[in-house]
């Protein structure tokens, strides 16, 4: 790869936005990646936050492989052409750190099912157009390009079969074997999972979770477009002038949009007003028919979003928990169960 972010300093990130001199004061996240995140203040008064990573402290960056530290990467040579937020990136010891503006105000709020706010139907509506324009606008192959002209073969995209199994039980596992309690977290939810979800689902997400194969053939079979790879509302803000902007591009990648939408809808239940079906819908039409098979992306979508968040779905179900559509947390997982093993019956 090009040098990219490691061919500059922090200090010289720093000294560009007339930083150099402003105290780092630790800024408290959510996050569950291990990056942490420190704000800045320059003389103007105008507020930054600043966050650094490393394959050493990442564990999502570990188990997605990412050597290349893809979001320095892209906010280093490919942060127009994805119109990101970002101001720059640099090397800071063994990892990188991305400089942006401070967006707290800005940024959707994201919590958790059953205490989240619940978005209004404008505010979705926006999201939803932001995300249609995002997997239709040809960005990807932007990225290709800067990365063929920098002598690289491609851009440092995240594997898609890492991405479908990041939090699949046997990935959980390795992280709780490595004393990361995220690792337990996750193990609980499966846990609960196995006793609420029917056996159907219980051996469908099973199987995938172990090798992903066959989720990826059927998915090879829809158009590749850039993805965002981790659209909760927390990673969305709500620019002036009726824009939208996305943070956190660590598993950017290419695939079909069932990727995107899986990971979507079963990440923000608590703050979506209406049912998955209706997000599609609106989805679709904002995406005006460039997804390709329609029927297959949407059945896609189920099988990807039970693998990827089934966990959260049963611990959810078990607290009874009510999601922001007004459906039960226990009735949303047999829907998704039903959901998913039907298109796994179509389409694997």
């Amino acid at each position: 790869m090009a040098p990219g972010w490691r061919g500059r300093t922090l200090l010289d990130l720093l000294a560009a936005h007339d930083l150099d001199r402003s105290p780092q004061l630790d800024f408290p996240n959510d996050g569950w990646s291990g990056a942490t995140f420190h704000t800045l203040t320059d003389p103007a008064g105008r507020r930054f936050v600043l966050k650094r990573t490393s394959l050493a402290q990442d564990w999502i960056a570990r188990a997605t492989r990412d050597d290349e530290l893809r979001e320095g990467w892209l906010a280093s040579v490919a942060r127009e052409a994805l119109s990101m937020l970002y101001l720059g990136a640099a090397a800071d010891g063994d990892g990188v750190a991305l400089l942006m503006p401070d967006l707290s105000t800005e940024l959707i709020a994201w919590e958790r099912p059953g205490h989240d706010p619940l978005i209004d139907d404008a505010t979705l509506a926006r999201v939803i157009t932001s995300m249609a324009r995002l997997h239709t606008r040809p960005w990807h192959d932007e990225v290709e390009t800067i990365a063929r002209r920098d002598d690289s073969s491609t851009p440092p995209w995240c594997p898609l079969p890492e991405r479908l199994t990041l939090l699949a039980r046997p990935s959980a596992a390795v992280l709780a074997d490595a004393g990361n309690a995220i690792g337990d977290r996750f193990l609980s939810g499966w846990d609960a999972f196995d006793r609420l979800a029917p056996a159907s689902a219980r051996d469908l997400i099973t199987r995938l979770g172990k090798d992903p194969a066959p989720l990826v053939k059927a998915l090879a079979q829809l158009p590749a477009v850039g993805l965002h790879g981790d659209l909760k509302l927390a990673n969305i803000a709500l620019l002036a002038d009726d824009r939208v902007g996305f943070i956190d591009w660590q598993m950017t990648l290419r695939a079909p949009v069932a990727v995107e939408l899986g990971w979507f809808l079963v990440a923000n239940s608590g703050s979506l007003p209406t049912d998955p079906d209706g997000v599609l819908d609106a989805y679709s039409r904002a995406l005006a028919g460039t997804a390709g098979d329609w029927d297959v992306q949407r059945d896609l979508t189920w099988i990807v979003g039970l693998l990827l968040r089934g966990w959260r779905k049963g611990l959810d179900a078990e607290a009874d928990a009510r999601l922001g559509s007004g459906a039960s947390a226990r009735d949303d997982l047999a829907w998704w169960c039903q959901r998913a093993v039907d298109a796994a019956y179509r389409r694997m």
